[in-house]
């Protein structure tokens, strides 16, 4: 709020039995006893109070009810707040103090308006100190006890003063050193309140450097209570243990509360007045300045928070370059709709890899702020997701496990308790089959649930007229960038920079100045070197190739023409990189990267574990790698940016670039913060010329719906949810639904042979005849018929584990086979019934190996195989190169041989040795594992939708988990937190965190002594996402004990 906005008022007041009259004790203070002089003077008095130690006696215990009530005053007379509020109305008649508000304590939430009421706060204290000593000097009963120090000071006042004095303290770091004085004083005046406040009568101490001496008064009159029961009850009461609780956090608690109050009223109201940090609580702001670095938002983020479309809660798209900023924005709109709005938040992210990333990023904000971060990637997710008694959730999904989320909140009815969805690179709504999914995901939304606001965000969007009609929203953009990127193109030596005011669009800018030899020439004929150590090892560079192959080979050929003085670069961190690389693949070590990382360049593309990525990641933020040689996966994939980005070829493998993949490969050029100047340069032959000045200065290519051309993934398995959720039943509500979706928008110019109408009418047709849908007949009269449909069992199996409609007959076929003589003394039959069907078509068997693996089967093993239908035998003479006569399903035959790998993954838990057994890169099967992984899930969904299946239910939960982490069992707690992979795992459970309760209660300082190569930031991260799994699973018991214990509501 602004400095003239409202403020909390709260009232101080001290509340003790037993006075005597305040008169008798403590007269009125003088003006001069309130002038500074005599408050710094107090102030000493106050700190050699703190010093002081009163002595401990033992106190005799009498369970006596009367002698419990002996001496108390009477509730209705002589009570403490009433002679305060008489000695306040006195001191509030001195004439120099009638200026001040008769209240004693204004708080402001927003922190510019502390400093104003600085001085008001300063003389209240001190007043209430002043009273509080001088009546506890005139107490006539004496008592010994023992004062505490810290939080449990606290404990007996009264919350509104506990508050006051909380808040003083948060605010000491802002209001310089002579506030801290008056804090100190503070403090000791609270003690003061504290000793009257727990006991009877105290005598302050005369003596500073011995423990003073308190004698007890044996003339204590008692006094009749005022109702039997009352002092029953409170005896109950006081016998009842209490629990104990950091006073600290709940006056935190308390103060983030009140603030979000506020924001919600200000949310609510006409006013311009929104709150300290766009309708958020000031704590908001303090966070992002603490985890991120970020003290203020650029001009263009103000204005888009500040746009009418969003205060209205409209439907918002917005783009800006890369590294502009866009996530900043919808993180503060996802905050004000949990805090503010009490609303879940659907997050909707393009990778796995961005998912883990933003969870642990967002992990300590819902700690701090009060709201579950949940996880949807891979297998992770709980469908329908557990229903939050208070605490909102924020859930981070990829595109596929987005769409499974929304369906079961359709299904169970909650779809209303969604208030916002925020879709990052709203851009692959063009891109294949998960942009078929992202569609269908955002129809639905719009269909069903109106109030539920979305917000898109992209780089490289171009049509956006149709996005706009599709989602119904407003558009913003800007071309900001907080670093200014300059562009350039290299043929042969010379470089031209982009200018789009040139008539053919580049001017001519350098040559580029470096000695080749002859031999170099050949082995860098695009002077590759030249450009790299231009500003290597000072600063960073990202050196684009088209192929993984052709990643690893430059990064090798620029290390063997470095010079030796690229070595002393932080050569002990380089050392540690590959130590950590040790570490997390067994002891192996690519040896590409134990060449290459001694001279600060590494390879980066998906053939990497995902624990190497991880670490080379980390390396390449902190400045000890400086080079990056990669694909175009690092551009879409987590934030990596470089002083220079460098193209090494107009393509992507063999396909030329389009305009999307060039502005997100060139928008990782410059670093916020860093530096002043971004670069890139496309390196291109003479024959490339024209195309490149063509991409250069063309426009960003079209999104267009995939629904169609995603047949069985789009438009059939929308149809069959559709049915499913009874979202839509009869053809005319089904045709109106898909009138809604992008694709629908986009009819004219994508359907040309068929219309919408026939194409509608074709797929549920398609379905009916696959068994997936069956059609009803309905007469609404002698001569209108209307066809409706419902779902079948195995179309509503296929819907709920989001199975391809390509596959689900196969499936269940498959699986109805498995019962005839489902194998259990090997994970292999389960194994190979979870092996992902579209990853067969990748696969091309090595025979040699095959065989070689097949005949060191168990026979358990050769039993599973002989059920598929392969045989030794047929594997043999395929390595040998025979004719083969008898015909054999290749579709089973590759997929028996990727569930081989599998198997030898679970059993053996290392990748680099199943990649070497296997001849496979070691990224490509750590992505068959996290494949097998995902689709265990869903035929797990499938299984639980047909009854014939129940024996697989149990068997696959644990498959499932197995394939998640593939570790051993006492690792996987550790592992269910996001960041700790198997590596991290190992050195946590050695160090005697075996436990998700014990990561969760660690501190992040004895974590980084104790655990090697672990940095700070890590560490916090680690702790925090603990701590956020461990109450997402006790808000889940407690939900199911509330539920099994609620009363039904059909009960008689």
């Amino acid at each position: 709020m602004d400095e003239g906005g409202s403020r909390i008022i709260r009232r101080v007041s001290v509340r003790k039995r037993n006075r005597p009259s305040l008169g008798s004790v403590c007269a009125a203070p003088t003006a001069a006893e309130l002038k500074p002089g005599n408050v710094e003077e107090e102030e000493m008095v106050a700190e050699g109070r703190r010093r002081k130690t009163v002595a401990v006696q033992p106190v005799e215990y009498n369970d006596s009810e009367e002698d419990m009530f002996g001496g108390c005053d009477s509730f209705t007379e002589n009570s403490f707040l009433a002679q305060v509020d008489d000695l306040e109305q006195k001191y509030m008649q001195l004439p120099e103090h009638r200026k001040y508000d008769t209240d004693l304590v204004t708080e402001n939430l927003c922190s510019e308006s502390i400093k104003d009421s600085e001085l008001n706060i300063t003389t209240v204290d001190s007043f209430t100190a002043l009273t509080t000593d001088d009546h506890t000097k005139n107490q006539c009963g004496q008592e010994d006890v023992t004062i505490e120090s810290g939080d449990d000071l606290l404990y007996d006042v009264p919350s509104s003063q506990v508050l006051y004095f909380a808040n003083l303290q948060n605010s000491s770091n802002d209001l310089g050193y002579q506030f801290t004085k008056e804090r100190d004083w503070n403090s000791s005046s609270l003690q003061t309140v504290n000793e009257e406040l727990s006991h009877n009568c105290i005598e302050q101490p005369q003596q500073n450097d011995e423990s003073s001496k308190v004698q007890t008064s044996s003339d204590v009159t008692r006094r009749k209570s005022l109702k039997d029961h009352l002092k029953s009850a409170m005896t109950g009461n006081a016998k009842a243990q209490t629990p104990v609780f950091s006073k600290t956090k709940q006056l935190k608690e308390t103060l983030l509360s009140e603030e979000i109050n506020v924001a919600k009223k200000a949310l609510e109201s006409s006013s311009d007045d929104c709150g300290p940090f766009y309708s958020l609580p000031s704590k908001v702001r303090d966070l992002y300045v603490q985890f991120k670095g970020i003290e203020k938002l650029y001009e263009w983020q103000h204005t888009c928070l500040t746009l009418n479309s969003v205060q209205e809660r409209k439907n918002l798209i917005y783009s800006l370059p890369t590294s502009g900023g866009k996530t900043l924005v919808a993180e503060i709109l996802m905050l004000q709709e949990l805090l503010c709005r009490r609303k879940d938040v659907l997050m909707i992210l393009p990778y796995v890899a961005i998912v883990q990333e933003k969870i642990s990023g967002l992990s300590t904000f819902g700690m701090e702020l009060g709201f579950f971060v949940e996880e949807y990637a891979g297998s992770k997710g709980r469908f329908p997701p557990i229903k939050r008694r208070e605490k909102k959730s924020l859930y981070i999904a990829t595109i596929e496990k987005g769409h499974s989320l929304v369906n079961s909140l359709i299904e169970t009815e909650r779809i209303s308790n969604l208030g916002l969805v925020v879709v990052d690179e709203l851009h692959m709504i063009g891109e294949g089959s998960r942009g078929a999914i992202l569609e269908m995901t955002l129809a639905k939304i719009l269909y069903i649930n109106k109030t539920t606001q979305i917000i898109g965000m992209s780089a490289t969007l171009n049509n956006v007229e149709d996005l706009q009609e599709f989602l119904q929203a407003e558009y913003y953009t800007n071309q900001f960038r907080p670093v200014e990127l300059k562009e350039y193109l290299k043929i042969n030596d010379e470089i031209y920079e982009v200018d789009s005011k040139a008539e053919n669009g580049i001017t001519f800018s350098r040559l580029l100045n470096y000695k080749y030899s002859d031999s170099l020439k050949k082995m860098d004929p695009d002077r590759l070197i030249a450009l790299v150590t231009e500003v290597i090892p000072n600063y960073s560079c990202l050196l684009f190739c088209p192929t993984k192959k052709n990643c690893e080979n430059v990064a090798e050929m620029i290390c063997k023409f470095l010079s030796k003085g690229y070595l002393k670069h932080k050569e002990e961190e380089k050392y540690e990189v590959i130590k950590n690389l040790k570490n997390v693949s067994g002891g192996s070590l690519c040896p590409v990267l134990k060449r290459t990382i001694p001279f600060g360049v590494a390879y980066h593309h998906s053939g990497l574990t995902s624990e190497e990525r991880k670490l080379l990641e980390e390396a390449y933020s902190t400045g000890v790698l400086c080079l990056f040689t990669c694909t175009s996966t690092l551009a879409a994939g987590v934030n990596l940016p470089a002083r220079r980005v460098i193209l090494r070829a107009p393509y992507v493998a063999k396909k030329f670039l389009k305009r999307n993949q060039y502005k997100q490969m060139i928008g990782r050029a410059g670093r916020a913060g860093i530096d002043t100047v971004g670069e890139s340069i496309l390196i291109l032959q003479e024959k490339d010329k024209q195309q490149v000045l063509e991409l250069i200065n063309s426009p960003l290519e079209n999104c267009y719906s995939h629904l169609v051309q995603e047949f069985t993934k789009g438009i059939q398995a929308l149809f069959l949810s559709l049915v499913g959720l009874k979202i839509a039943t009869n053809l005319n509500d089904i045709y109106h639904f898909m009138s809604g979706t992008f694709l629908g928008v986009q009819q004219k110019i994508l359907l040309k042979e068929k219309s919408l109408w026939e194409i509608t009418v074709e797929s549920l047709r398609y379905l009916t005849e696959k068994g997936l849908l069956q059609k009803d007949t309905i007469c609404k009269s002698e001569e209108e018929v209307e066809y409706s449909f419902h779902i079948t069992k195995l179309g509503r199996a296929s819907f709920k584990g989001m199975i391809d409609v390509a596959y689900c007959d196969i499936l269940y076929r498959d699986l109805k086979k498995g019962l005839e003589g489902l194998v259990l003394e090997s994970l292999l039959h389960l194994v190979y019934l979870t092996t992902p069907y579209d990853m067969i078509f990748q696969c091309d068997p090595d025979w040699m190996i095959y065989f070689r693996q097949f005949s060191q089967l168990s026979p358990a093993e050769q039993k599973v195989a002989a059920l598929v239908g392969v045989s030794e035998s047929f594997i043999g003479k395929k390595a040998s190169g025979q004719a083969i006569k008898k015909k054999v399903d290749k579709d089973i035959v590759n997929r028996l041989y990727l569930s081989f790998i599998l198997n030898t993954l679970l059993k053996e838990t290392n990748i680099w040795s199943v990649s070497e057994k296997y001849n496979m890169p070691r990224g490509y099967i750590q992505n068959l594992l996290t494949g097998a992984a995902s689709f265990s899930s869903c035929v797990l969904h499938f299984c639980e939708e047909l009854e014939e299946f129940w024996v697989y239910r149990a068997l696959l939960v644990e498959l499932t988990k197995k394939l998640t982490y593939c570790v051993k069992a006492e690792l996987i707690p550790l592992m269910e937190v996001t960041g700790v992979l198997e590596g991290r795992a190992k050195q946590l459970y050695n160090a005697g965190y075996k436990s998700l309760t014990h990561l969760a209660n660690a501190n992040p300082e004895v974590l980084i002594r104790t655990i090697d190569h672990l940095s700070r930031r890590q560490a916090k991260q680690i702790v925090s996402s603990a701590k956020m799994l461990l109450l997402e699973k006790a808000e889940a018991l407690q939900e199911e004990v509330e539920e099994l214990l609620r009363l039904p509501s059909d009960f008689p």
